[in-house]
């Protein structure tokens, strides 16, 4: 991963908004873009710890695999073509533009298998780890599915996380953190102004590019300098599609496992305890396939 500290040469930072303090391209996965993790740029704007972007042919989405979580939720939005789901509790639909699944993993989960190819040949999205606080760190699971037909707008965003502007997401997630999908026509400019206590801001272009006020291009994430500040965007030569997010700070540490973010060592354990446990009903599980079945999220 290439990390700059500086912003390059470009349009002059404007002194009554927040400077871009990193920027990186992250290092690519085949399809799957890292952008940040939370051993590296996570530390800084935490609770947003982890950002993929992932873009290809649709079909790569049936290779992935199933595998665990602790102490995080994971928001993964649509930013071009749709996905189908599928889960037990939660029943079946289709995600495009703007649909979001929401999956809170609390004390431990197996997940992977729950969203297919859907209509479009190709798909592109984000998939966002937020660091959960104490009380819900090994707590009980929680998903949703929710199309885009549901998610509230507030001119150009749509609200996936937290509330903007008296507009609340019907995300149950935790207080504290806005995240935002935006599509701005070239020209235009729009403004976001983050609510009191959301120091920790940063955005990341899935197609176009931004004044932010340095120059910001598709495949890249940028986070801001601390602060209260408002940051005016516009886009450049095309309509651009880029999420935003900011939050009050994470007051906790980041005790790391392999899938997992907790806020102590004592919780990573009781994580991961769990995630074993459940990993044993899913290999007995999958030794008895059942073809009419679909893999559920296994809690």
């Amino acid at each position: 991963m290439t990390v700059q500290q500086q912003p390059p040469i470009g349009i002059a930072p404007d002194a009554k908004h927040r400077a871009i303090s990193y920027r990186t391209t992250g290092s690519g996965h085949g399809s799957i873009v890292r952008l940040m993790s939370p051993s590296d740029l996570g530390h800084l704007i935490k609770p947003f710890v982890f950002l993929d972007l992932f873009e290809g042919e649709s079909s790569f989405i049936g290779g992935m695999p199933m595998h665990p979580h602790s102490g995080i939720a994971t928001v993964t939005v649509i930013t071009e073509g749709n996905l189908r789901f599928e889960d037990a509790e939660s029943g079946a639909g289709t995600i495009d533009y703007g649909g979001v699944e929401w999956m809170r993993a609390g004390g431990g989960v197996w997940h992977g298998k729950e969203m297919s190819v859907g209509t479009s040949k190709r798909i592109q999205g984000f998939q966002l780890w937020v660091a959960l606080p104490p009380a819900l760190e090994n707590a009980s699971v929680d998903s949703q599915y929710l199309e885009s037909n549901v998610m509230p707008e507030v001119g150009p965003a749509r609200v996936i996380l937290g509330a903007y502007q008296g507009v609340q997401s019907p995300v149950r997630a935790p207080a504290g953190m806005n995240y935002l999908l935006v599509t701005l026509p070239a020209g235009q400019s729009w403004t976001y102004v983050p609510p009191d206590g959301h120091e920790s801001l940063w955005l990341s272009v899935s197609r176009g590019s931004l004044g932010a006020p340095g120059l910001v291009t598709a495949g890249e994430m940028v986070i801001f300098e601390p602060g209260s500040g408002a940051v005016t965007l516009k886009a450049m030569h095309q309509d651009t599609v880029f999420v935003i997010g900011s939050a009050e700070p994470h007051p906790h540490d980041l005790a790391l496992g392999s899938y997992s973010v907790h806020t102590n060592p004592q919780a990573l354990r009781a994580g991961e305890a769990k995630i074993a446990e459940i990993g044993v009903r899913l290999r007995e599980y999958l030794r008895t396939p059942n073809p009419s079945a679909s893999v559920p999220v296994f809690k």
